[in-house]
């Protein structure tokens, strides 16, 4: 339930900013009577995301043996990439999202009304719902029901829906910047453990050798089929008994995002932090 349920807030609210930040733009230059194209382009996109999702979902659990074990290691190796690629965009793109937003909503306004205001929200909304789809089938993989995965995913989207209309309709001040690091690193945790078992999966397939079947086996311990080793599982990949080639992916992965963390905290100047320096609600 909470990694559908952080997926969906994650990436509700990043929808919701978006959706603010051009019905915010509007206000400003007084052209409010093009929010219905906005909201018809959200209203679609996530609509055609929903339809994805239910299509994956139903593509996943029609297969079967090696087929699904395939299909599901490649879903989790997907998800993981385009997760982790989220991630540094965010972190890179959230000091400029405001203003190159409001200035494509001025060029759609201008050169195509009705339809530019449409295709800009569409495109928008149903990149952030194209990836929330995929992250919920991988996580849905995980579990061994996609029931919790569900409902921590509408309670997320509801509570992204809450809090981004708190946000346009008053004065509330939130740290974005800080919101985006936090979840970020649970994230990264979450992705890490999808690597593991895309890699898992795609052994039980046989195309990837194990190396050596088991590294350990620590089930003794903590059983991965208890309840509480299947907390473990769905949120950061925990395996009792891993191969070795599961084990080093895991490893690798840690590596790289720690590296890729460090050249961008390196990178990253301090005066260009907006979200820390005015986090303002989407329509100031």
């Amino acid at each position: 339930m909470l990694p559908g349920f952080l997926l969906s807030l994650r990436e509700g609210l990043e929808m919701a900013l978006i959706t603010g930040i051009v019905l915010g733009a509007l206000r400003k230059t007084q052209r409010t009577h093009l929010n219905r194209a906005v909201w018809a382009g959200v209203f679609s996109a996530a609509l055609l995301s929903l339809v994805i999702a239910i299509i994956l979902r139903y593509l996943g659990a029609a297969l079967q043996g090696r087929a699904e074990e395939i299909f599901e290691g490649l879903t989790m190796l997907l998800a993981a990439g385009i997760l982790t690629w989220m991630i540094f965009w965010m972190q890179r793109q959230s000091r400029s999202l405001r203003g190159k937003l409001e200035s494509d909503v001025n060029q759609a306004a201008r050169s195509g009304g009705w339809r530019g205001l449409f295709a800009l929200a569409f495109i928008s909304v149903f990149r952030e719902g194209l990836e929330l789809a995929l992250f919920l089938i991988a996580a849905a993989a995980l579990s061994e029901s996609a029931a919790p995965t569900v409902t921590g995913a509408v309670l997320g989207m509801g509570l992204a829906i809450l809090i981004g209309w708190g946000l346009f309709a008053s004065t509330i001040r939130l740290d974005l910047r800080r919101f985006f690091l936090v979840t970020s690193a649970l994230l990264v945790l979450f992705a890490a453990g999808l690597v593991a078992h895309g890699v898992h999966e795609l052994n039980e397939a046989g195309l990837v050798p194990p190396l050596i079947e088991h590294v350990w086996d620590i089930n003794y311990l903590l059983d991965e089929s208890s309840f509480l080793g299947q907390i473990l599982k769905t949120l950061f990949g925990y395996n009792a008994n891993p191969s070795l080639s599961e084990s080093l992916a895991y490893s690798l992965y840690f590596l790289l995002i720690l590296l890729g963390l460090y050249l961008f905290t390196r990178s990253e100047h301090p005066r260009n932090r907006v979200f820390e320096k005015n986090p303002v609600s989407p329509d100031q």
